[in-house]
């Protein structure tokens, strides 16, 4: 068999990189796969979706066993397939849509049921199916029926049955008298009753129709709370780490701590001799200053120094018009731009 080293490299790069891609591909997407594992496909019939959507949960007896796949329009019908694994699903099994939260987050409870196994080809019909019961809905049928009562005419029932019965013992005409006060009030405050339930049908509404806000505020309160909770243990960790590295040096000092006693020591003795000399130093640089400035004046004109000697000429003689150095030992002023050399 001929050696890999032998054979066409380009070849073997591009097997090599379509093996990582499928090896990526099948870990991210295995649970999608058939040959792996993923559960067993199941659909049921409803009579409405009820808020539920594709990758809700699936649970039995409050245990997740898998996720809603589709929810799609089959007629007057709504068809859902879901996946579940691990869980045996019987020719009876019920299926019901509930509320997972209170802002209405749905999921799909399964109530396994009967002998055989359900065949996954077979739709669960409308009978082993069921939906919530929305409170929205609730508002809206109590706002219905109490529309359709007569309050005027369940007040006069009250009033004639209280005046039939006015021979009867006290305690019934002192009962039958307070439902005649209370159909007199439930009649006066009909108004406002009919515009109770009104607005809180409207409540519901508008809360229904922001579920997805207010979930996306949720979860960025939830987001929130985290990062803190992060940066919380960040500072925690920074505080130990202080106190570690507290410790550290404090064993530190304490193993080489005579080794630092006569540094220490002798850095004391030279501070206190600068101390003492700090008037000579003073004076040193004084005493300094002087030579640095003639330095400079020396070596400033250019590449040159510049000097004067004085009584290396004859002294000043002056007799008549003959005149011998009649400048005598005066500097003479510097010229510019003077060639290299001295005097």
């Amino acid at each position: 068999m001929k050696p890999l080293k032998e054979r066409n490299q380009a070849v073997v790069g591009g097997v090599t990189l379509i093996l990582i891609v499928l090896i990526t591909a099948t870990t991210y997407f295995s649970d999608r796969i058939p040959l792996f594992g993923s559960g067993t496909t199941y659909s049921a019939y409803f009579g409405e979706s009820a808020g539920l959507a594709p990758d809700n949960e699936v649970q039995v007896a409050g245990v997740k066993v898998g996720q809603v796949s589709s929810v799609e329009l089959a007629g007057k019908k709504v068809l859902v397939k879901f996946r579940v694994k691990d869980v045996r699903v019987g020719d009876a099994t019920a299926a019901s849509i509930e509320i997972k939260t209170l802002l209405g987050e749905k999921f799909l409870a399964l109530t396994p049921k009967g002998k055989a196994n359900q065949d996954p080809n077979t739709t669960i019909g409308l009978d082993r199916t069921r939906t919530p019961f929305e409170l929205q809905d609730a508002f809206q049928e109590l706002s219905g029926t109490v529309g359709e009562i007569d309050t005027a005419q369940l007040a006069t029932s009250f009033t004639v049955l209280s005046d039939a019965l006015k021979d009867s013992p006290q305690y019934l005409k002192d009962a039958l008298g307070g439902l005649s006060s209370l159909s007199k009030t439930v009649s006066s405050r009909d108004s406002d009753l009919k515009a109770l339930l009104a607005n809180t049908s409207k409540v519901s509404k508008t809360l229904s129709d922001r579920n997805a806000q207010l979930k996306r505020i949720l979860d960025d309160g939830n987001l929130l709370l985290a990062e803190l909770q992060n940066r919380k243990d960040a500072i925690s960790t920074l505080l130990k780490g202080t106190q570690q590295v507290s410790a550290q040096l404090s064993g530190l000092v304490a193993d080489n701590r005579q080794q630092l006693k006569p540094t220490l020591e002798k850095l004391g003795k030279v501070t206190d001799i600068l101390q003492r000399n700090q008037d000579n130093l003073s004076r040193s640089l004084a005493l300094m200053a002087p030579f640095a400035r003639v330095g400079a004046n020396a070596t400033g004109n250019g590449r040159w120094f510049e000097g004067y000697l004085c009584g290396l000429l004859p002294p000043t003689i002056i007799a008549g018009a003959f005149q011998v150095n009649p400048e005598g030992c005066t500097p003479p002023i510097a010229a510019p731009n003077q060639g290299v050399g001295g005097r």
